[in-house]
């Protein structure tokens, strides 16, 4: 079996793929969508999947959350104090529920995270119209788990950021220069799951419920 393993591995060594014309790919170019086209498009695969899309301003942003967390009865929520919009909330501390950072090792405070916080609010790096996603590169300010364990996710997606496809994304963000991170999170809704009879289920591994405050 080794002698088997080992003749596949070099093979696939010896393979040299064919370079990949990215300005061939027919997927790069098949839409040409305008903003406002790119905005209809996501929010209707969001709500499609059950996801919450509140449209704010600059202005206006922060006074959704704050409305978001009245309505949910929210009793506290994870926000980064580091990142120019959770500074924004923080400001407005007394208009909120608890807030708290993910400012400790998980395992100091995973009975906390896993069973006593209500939401988490993360920004985003953008948007795929085309899918309905949102696109999130964790980061020692707000790692992965303040998007995939609390209930309910909010997170806040500036329009200009709102892209057609994923390809379009990386090109025009430049991810090739910029560097990938250690995992990108690609975000389509709130959890869900189905078993073998196809019955949908929300919230099996991961929030139940997802609202994006959309900025344009």
């Amino acid at each position: 079996m080794s002698n088997s393993r080992d003749q596949i591995i070099n093979r696939l060594r010896r393979t040299r793929p064919e370079p990949c014309h990215f300005s061939e790919r027919d997927h790069l170019s098949r839409f040409n969508w305008d903003q406002e086209e790119r905005i209809h498009r996501f929010v209707e695969r969001m709500e499609a999947v059950r996801a919450e899309v509140i449209h704010a301003d600059q202005n206006s942003w922060a006074e959704k959350v704050v409305q978001v967390c009245r309505d949910k009865g929210l009793k506290n929520m994870l926000v980064s104090p580091q990142t120019d919009a959770g500074k924004v909330l923080y400001e407005r501390a007394d208009q909120l529920p608890e807030l708290s950072a993910y400012d400790q090792s998980i395992e100091h405070w995973k009975e906390e995270m896993f069973n006593q916080t209500d939401a988490g609010f993360t920004t985003t790096l953008g948007g795929i119209a085309e899918t309905g996603s949102l696109v999130l590169w964790p980061s020692s300010h707000e790692p992965r788990l303040m998007s995939l364990v609390p209930p309910v996710h909010i997170a806040l997606l500036d329009a200009k950021q709102l892209h057609t496809t994923f390809s379009e994304v990386v090109k025009e963000q430049n991810w090739a220069e910029k560097g990938m991170p250690t995992n990108a999170l690609l975000v389509s809704g709130p959890s869900k799951s189905a078993d073998i009879e196809q019955t949908l289920a929300y919230g099996v591994h991961g929030p139940k419920e997802l609202v994006v405050i959309l900025v344009s």
